[in-house]
């Protein structure tokens, strides 16, 4: 698919690549540790995966939220998958802090306080997770 951006880029930073889906950390200005998992074939919907690909992506996924929850301390972490601007198949990780500028709304909504710094060194610690435990 010659205009899909997640065909023809890694959709963010680059923290694992496997046979069949990526991991990156997006560039989500204010969000700190939002990260996508992104399903490398161009398909739109999970239904579109064979039952043990499905299986495979999930389990991706809670591994992914135990190590954002392991290294990032967030209050909450809100799992999407949307495609509606991008339909190719992916999910948003999104770490949420009770201070955060949008909690408890979306980070889609319109923000209610100043936004959140980042955490250098938890970022660091998650990064070095994820590439532990893909490897």
């Amino acid at each position: 698919m010659s205009a899909c951006p997640l065909c023809n880029d890694d959709g963010g930073e680059l923290l694992v690549t496997a046979m069949r889906w990526r991991i990156v950390l997006a560039d989500e200005p204010g969000w700190p540790g939002f990260a996508r998992v992104i399903w490398n074939d161009h398909v739109a919907e999970m239904t579109d995966l064979q039952a043990d690909h499905r299986r495979e992506l999930m389990e991706v996924l809670f591994e992914l939220e135990a190590l954002m929850r392991a290294t990032l301390a967030p209050d909450k972490i809100n799992l999407a998958s949307l495609g509606n601007q991008v339909p190719h198949l992916h999910w948003h990780l999104i770490p949420r802090h009770r201070d955060d500028s949008h909690f408890p709304a979306p980070i889609w909504a319109a923000p209610v306080r100043a936004g959140r710094a980042a955490d250098p060194a938890r970022l660091a610690a998650f990064r070095a997770a994820v590439a532990a435990r893909f490897a």
